[in-house]
């Protein structure tokens, strides 16, 4: 042993005196090794003079409500909840498990939020079909007759019927709407025979989309303030504007 100690007297008393690395210089080594976490950033940004005592920790981070977590009511919107997570974020940018409590405060709510409007449209889904099936006979036949197509479906449609009647405005002062009508009521046919694959069926429902409509536009139209209307309009023109509106009605949500 007593030789032991002459041998390595220097390299063992200096190993015993040696003082242990703190955790600061710790982090800062492993910053210099290319270790990536917040404080390395913080410490970089700093020309490495940060003082890691300093760093802001979030003072309810272990708070179990994440709406108490993020200082919110119950109340909140889904702006007052992103706004509060972007703002604690900013201030405890510096501290891992701040941001990690915050984080999940945030995604808790908007996990519950997307929950919410899940069971909100499935429930109304299911209220509308209950008030369906209580309805009477009558109604539910009438029903049958009607689907529902896809949007991109409906706003083609939209579009086609509202550039007739632009059309319709644009020309009523040289000739009337005989045209366009004809035009509407033709490409409505289109459309039913395309989904009742039934010409004679697709005609008849056409024609009489188009009866029905110039029938309530010649008997609401007159009805309406003089105000609301121009004086350049005729009611033959205003009467097939709403015949428009049956047309695209009739070719776009009847089976």
């Amino acid at each position: 042993m007593e030789r032991l100690f002459l041998t390595y007297p220097a390299n063992f008393s200096s190993s015993l005196l040696r003082p242990k690395p703190s955790k600061h210089k710790d982090a800062r080594s492993a910053c210099r090794l290319g270790t990536r976490s917040p404080r390395c950033t913080m410490d970089a940004a700093l020309g490495g003079s940060y003082n890691y005592e300093n760093i802001l920790k979030f003072p309810r981070m272990h708070v179990w409500d994440p709406y108490k977590r993020l200082g919110l009511t119950r109340d909140a919107s889904e702006e007052e909840i992103l706004a509060a997570r972007n703002f604690l974020l900013e201030q405890y940018a510096g501290h891992e498990g701040s941001v990690e409590s915050i984080e999940g405060a945030f995604e808790k709510l908007l996990m519950a939020s997307f929950r919410l409007r899940k069971k909100t449209k499935i429930n109304l889904k299911s209220r509308l079909k209950k008030q369906v099936e209580e309805s009477p006979p009558w109604v539910q036949r009438l029903l049958a007759y009607v689907e529902v197509p896809p949007v991109d479906t409906i706003l083609r449609r939209l579009f086609l019927f509202a550039f007739m009647g632009g059309w319709s405005i644009l020309n009523s002062a040289e000739t009337g709407p005989a045209f366009q009508v004809a035009l509407s009521l033709g490409s409505c046919i289109y459309f039913l025979n395309d989904k009742m694959n039934n010409v004679p069926r697709a005609a008849i429902t056409g024609f009489a989309a188009l009866a029905i409509g110039w029938i309530v536009g010649s008997t609401v139209v007159p009805m309406l303030p003089s105000v609301l209307l121009q004086q350049t309009w005729s009611l033959e023109l205003l009467t097939s504007l709403v015949s428009y509106v049956f047309l695209f009605a009739a070719c776009t949500f009847l089976k």
